[in-house]
């Protein structure tokens, strides 16, 4: 009886497996008919076999070897663009010296040391005749008003807050600067940019001249960043051109009670053993723009820097160059406000190019949907350098 039970169950588990694997069989054959899933599949298959690592193991070994003289060939024109950017470096200091008189002359008239003559002080806008236009209708009413303030009140010396207001203007500078800051970039008078000398490693000065002030003696401030410009042995073909790699800062003489970059705060005690209280004052960091000349070291030692310190870092680095490239040379371009509407402006047009792109991207796919259905049924002293 034992063996009549078990050879009639036999059929009937064999029966139902047949009736799975023919329902799977079934159920695969119509995922597969769906042009939806066909296209995934292909474009998942195109992805993986035409990377361009996977192409190159395909190749012969000899086609391999060639390849790798090609590397090497790449790694030697990466050696004559370093030096290429070195020289470029060695004419910024040559041209720098032909700026500089030009540099000095705008700070006289910035300091007010300098009054510019008629000729100088001559300009043509734009919107000149229009200016004239108004001006004129204007004239007649305003120039007793006029005359009466211009004996009441003195004129100002130079142009005030020159350099301030290109902080105020500027949001990289501004998003530095506290409220305790403004009363010392007042007394800012002029930025200079100084490049290394011939044969010295490749880098520049920033230099903050003050005049004197309340708050700390120095008259000079200094930020001093050094580049590098040579394909870094591991990874040559990264090489982009020179990159700065560190800053040094220098002290700030800072008069009593005067330096912005701490606060003193309080904090109560209590003793363990006779719990009495007592409270203690301490100096603890102080968010401000000062903090730029007291900069982070960059890891020399093999030790990465945490994500945070990498960030400010490069944020570091990254406004040094535009001090550098954008702001002493263009000042009143900055002060006025034009250099950065024409930086609003090419950005402005960068992400309307990609809009734009995008856009059409979508247009296509759509396209593309769209026919497949038809196919189918249904981004006073200089300071100390640290």
């Amino acid at each position: 009886m034992a063996d009549n039970s078990f050879s009639d169950g036999a059929p009937s588990d064999s029966s139902e497996a047949a009736k799975d694997a023919s329902a799977t069989e079934k159920l695969t054959d119509q995922v597969m008919q769906n042009p939806q899933v066909l296209a995934a599949l292909q474009e998942r298959l195109d992805s993986v076999s035409h990377t361009p690592s996977s192409y190159i193991e395909t190749l012969p070994k000899a086609v391999k070897r060639r390849i790798n003289a090609l590397k090497q060939l790449q790694v030697k024109c990466a050696h004559i663009e370093a030096k290429f950017y070195e020289e470029v470096h060695d004419l910024e200091r040559k041209y720098a010296a032909l700026y500089q008189p030009l540099f000095d002359k705008r700070r006289e008239f910035v300091t007010g040391d300098v009054e510019p003559t008629d000729a100088e002080s001559e300009w043509h806008s734009e919107n000149e005749e229009e200016d004239k236009l108004a001006g004129d209708m204007k004239s007649k009413v305003v120039i007793a008003e006029k005359e009466a303030e211009a004996a009441e009140e003195p004129a100002p010396k130079g142009i005030p807050e020159f350099w301030f207001t290109i902080f105020r203007n500027v949001d990289m500078l501004s998003e530095l600067v506290q409220e305790y800051d403004e009363p010392i970039l007042k007394h800012l008078q002029d930025i200079k940019v100084k490049f290394s000398d011939p044969g010295q490693p490749m880098s520049f000065v920033l230099e903050f001249h003050f005049e004197p002030n309340d708050y700390f003696t120095n008259s000079v401030l200094t930020k001093t960043y050094k580049m590098k410009s040579e394909p870094d042995k591991a990874d040559p073909f990264s090489f982009e051109g020179p990159e700065i790699v560190d800053c040094d800062g220098c002290t700030i003489d800072w008069k009593k009670g005067k330096n912005v970059t701490v606060k003193t705060i309080k904090k109560k005690q209590k003793h363990k053993g006779r719990g009495t209280v007592r409270t203690i004052t301490k100096q603890v960091p102080n968010d401000s723009f000062f903090n730029f000349f007291s900069p982070l070291k960059a890891s020399g030692d093999g030790e990465s820097l945490d994500e945070d310190s990498e960030f400010t870092l490069a944020s570091d680095f990254e406004i040094g160059h535009f001090f550098r490239e954008r702001i002493v040379p263009r000042a009143v371009l900055y002060f006025t406000g034009e250099a950065i509407e024409d930086d609003d402006n090419f950005e402005e047009g960068e992400e309307g190019e990609e809009e734009e792109l995008e856009g059409d991207e979508e247009a296509e796919e759509e396209d593309d949907a769209d026919a497949s259905l038809k196919k189918e049924p249904s981004q006073p002293s200089e300071c100390k350098q640290q």
